[in-house]
């Protein structure tokens, strides 16, 4: 695949995925949605979008996807819109892709692989990042909020784990967003008995273009990109999200950048930069003579 075409399609779907943290604070915090029917709204889109582009790709084949991996994509959506019901967008991005990161490696270290020196430091300094960024104080994350997004991305983190060597992605993704809708309109009418849900103009666009765009067309994108990039490559390059992220935020949502964000960012990124790219434990082993 030519260089210039696969920079174009990875700065797409960086800014589609910043984007969904766009659409969902400027949903939650600037129009009546709530954060259940904005779950659901953002799935069946999603799940028509996926559905549509991976029919008009291939020749439909055997749907690989699972409950359980649409169980997961279901507990990211709802906790990522719940946290947003508080967080700010760029500090929402960043304790979502923090807890992806710190999810898939720790799962690692948990199966047996080892890290070098430099890769334990990477990864200590993220956690510590992390811890810092939750600390109490009169710039820390609202509690709720806070937790939930480790959730999303812990769930995300999983689901990303399970989809592994699954197939096509985009048929298994679009399969696992259908399955996720049935838990998204039981959510919602779980909300419509108590406490309530409320749909509005603006709400009902931006889930359609979280779902649609943001995460359909993002994620096909994504996959379009992912041959030209190698496995470090791919995961190095998320690093833009929170930052993209942010600077949306400032510039449509008229957020703040606090300094307090900007060094645990640093910290954060900076950290899982290092697990990304330094020399693993095994491949910084000298070999021995026979």
């Amino acid at each position: 695949m030519p260089i210039a075409r696969t920079l174009a399609l990875t700065l797409i779907a960086m800014l589609a995925f910043a984007a969904n943290s766009l659409l969902c604070r400027l949903a939650l915090k600037h129009s009546a949605i709530d954060p259940a029917s904005f779950t659901a709204l953002r799935l069946l889109a999603g799940a028509l979008a996926l559905t549509l582009l991976d029919r008009s790709w291939r020749a439909p084949t055997h749907n690989s996807s699972d409950w359980f991996g649409a169980a997961a994509l279901f507990v990211y959506a709802a906790c990522f819109s719940w946290a947003y019901v508080s967080l700010s967008t760029s500090t929402g991005a960043l304790l979502l892709f923090g807890a992806v990161q710190v999810t898939m490696i720790g799962h690692g270290l948990r199966r047996g692989e080892r890290l070098s020196r430099l890769q334990t430091l990477g990864f200590v300094a993220a956690c510590a990042g992390l811890v810092a960024l939750l600390l109490p104080g009169a710039q820390a994350p609202a509690g709720w909020g806070a937790v939930s997004m480790l959730l999303a991305g812990a769930a995300w983190g999983v689901y990303s784990l399970r989809g592994r060597g699954a197939g096509n992605p985009l048929a298994v993704t679009a399969g696992n967003f259908r399955r996720a809708c049935l838990p998204a309109l039981a959510l919602v009418a779980a909300a419509a008995a108590w406490p309530g849900i409320a749909i509005d103009a603006t709400g009902l666009a931006c889930a359609i273009a979280s779902g649609a765009l943001a995460s359909g067309l993002g994620y096909a994108i994504w996959y379009a990109a992912l041959p030209g990039l190698g496995a470090t490559r791919a995961a190095s390059v998320q690093l833009s999200v929170p930052p993209l992220a942010a600077l949306g935020a400032v510039a449509w949502l008229g957020e703040p950048i606090t300094a307090t964000l900007v060094v645990t960012s640093a910290v954060i990124l900076g950290g899982i930069a290092l697990v990304l790219v330094a020399p693993s434990a095994e491949q910084g082993r000298a070999p021995r003579d026979g």
